[in-house]
């Protein structure tokens, strides 16, 4: 097996944490800890499905069945990024409305989803991320 395939999510996922991290820390001007997880720029999702589609694109050729396997999979990451993940939060934030007087409840995390920017964010680190691994294990 191939580890570059194996090693592009991982990386991809282990660069993008960071990076979303500062980034939201700058906007918050504190250290945002609270703030890791869902949503934020750039997506980690969209990121991590972008670079595996990017890396099979020069390893195997965009004509490759790989590929439009890795194509989809980014549209239907980036759907539900999009969309679903923000209906979610929203949902959050009306319950969280709803209860706000109720005692024990606990506090639903509203900020789920991503913004249109924060996918062209994602889907552009991925690129890039898949490049870079693309020349790091060029095969011989």
């Amino acid at each position: 097996m191939d580890l570059a395939y194996l090693l592009t999510p991982l990386i991809t996922w282990i660069t993008v944490g960071p990076i979303k991290f500062l980034i939201n820390s700058a906007r918050a001007r504190r250290w945002a800890f609270d703030l890791v997880g869902n949503g934020g720029f750039p997506s980690n999702h969209s990121a991590t499905v972008s670079s595996m589609a990017t890396l099979i694109a020069l390893r195997e050729g965009m004509g490759h069945p790989a590929f439009g396997v890795a194509v989809t999979l980014c549209f239907i990451v980036i759907i539900d990024a999009n969309s679903l993940r923000q209906h979610v939060g929203r949902h959050a934030a009306a319950i969280n409305r709803l209860a706000k007087d109720v005692e024990g409840m606990a506090w639903l995390r509203e900020r789920m989803g991503h913004t249109k920017v924060e996918i062209a964010g994602g889907l552009l680190t991925g690129i890039a991320i898949g490049h870079a691994v693309f020349a790091l294990f060029a095969r011989g």
